[in-house]
Formats: C-alpha cells, structure tokens, sequence
C-alpha cells in the first residue's frame, strides 16, 4: 500500500508543480521603498515546507501574489531543516511559517490557512496596489 502511494506521488508531483508555475499569480506592485520595507521584514521569515504539499503550494502562490521574499526551507529533503521543524515548532509538518520577533522570540505558525491569513494582515496593505 505504501509503493503505492509512493507511485502515485512519483506520478503526480510533475504535474503538481507544473500547475503551480502555470497558475502563480503576478506579484503586487509597490514602491522601491515600500518593497525593500517588506523584503526587510520577511528576514525574519522561514517557510517550511515540501515542494509538492499541495497546501505549501497554496502559501507559496500567495507569497508570490504577495510579492514576499521569504526564505523557503525544503524539510522534506533536508535533514537540517527538518530538524529544526521538530525540534522548534514540536512536530514535523508543513506548511509552517517561522517567525521570528525583533526581540528575538520565535513562534512556529502551522496550517496553510492561518500562515496566509498571518502573511495578509502582514504584508496586504502596505501600500500596494494590484497589478
């Protein structure tokens, strides 16, 4: 049962990633100033994620649409990064947004829906307009 799941994955993450670069939405337009204030605040970002979890797929197409450079931590391969999702978020799954505070804090944001819903709030309205 598991070879074939296995297979099935083989078979289908081309086609998942493919629809992804297809479907990525174009990126809101900001100011210089007010993009190198998101890029700013995006280091102190980190996605952990695998590149053909369909819900990773869907925060990657919102930070696309979102215009956010966000580190992208590929915990399905490697084995630091995985790692560190264990031992500082507690568990191994992903989507998961690390953020860090500027005090130096740092929380482990799990669930495709509210790690969106976080970068929206975040990011949405600084002055951007769409494209």
């Amino acid at each position: 049962m598991r070879l074939f799941f296995r297979l099935i994955r083989l078979i289908l993450t081309p086609f998942m990633l493919l629809t992804e670069k297809l479907t990525t939405p174009k990126a809101i337009v900001r100011s210089d100033a007010e993009q190198a204030a998101v890029d700013d605040a995006c280091r102190q970002l980190a996605l952990y994620q695998f590149s053909a979890c369909p819900f990773c797929i869907k925060v990657r197409k919102e930070m696309a649409r979102l215009g956010l450079n966000i580190s992208k931590r590929d915990a399905q391969h490697n084995p630091q990064y995985r790692s560190e999702l264990e031992n500082g978020g507690g568990k191994i799954k992903v989507p998961c947004l690390r953020i860090e505070t500027v005090t130096g804090e740092v929380q482990w944001l799990y669930e495709s829906a509210d790690i969106i819903a976080y970068l929206q709030q975040r990011f949405e309205h600084v002055s951007a307009t769409a494209q």
